[in-house]
């Protein structure tokens, strides 16, 4: 299963790449739309590495924890989500005449 710690690395390095434009931009509206991107990619890496812990050990104690993570992901995924649709339409209302 080559394909989750692919997953993993590419989101964990994606949240870093958001977490570090947020501090390059000085605009309000547009870290906070960068805040809710990077937290989408938060809510991927929690989700597939409790996937990916699960698949390793196969015990009750792993599958207790990879559901755990796996809530927290999606929960993170879904508020990132709703986030950066709310803040993308308000950036293109501020850049919309």
């Amino acid at each position: 299963m080559i394909i989750f710690p692919i997953v993993i690395i590419v989101s964990i390095t994606m949240y870093i790449y958001y977490k570090v434009a947020i501090l390059r931009n000085n605009d309000e509206l547009e870290q906070v739309y960068i805040n809710s991107k990077s937290r989408i990619f938060l809510g991927i890496f929690i989700s597939f590495f409790g996937i990916n812990q699960y698949l390793y050990y196969q015990t009750m104690v792993a599958l207790s924890i990879a559901i755990i993570f796996l809530f927290l992901g999606l929960l993170q995924i879904y508020s990132g989500y709703k986030r950066a649709r709310h803040y993308g339409n308000e950036r293109k209302k501020r850049i919309e005449p």
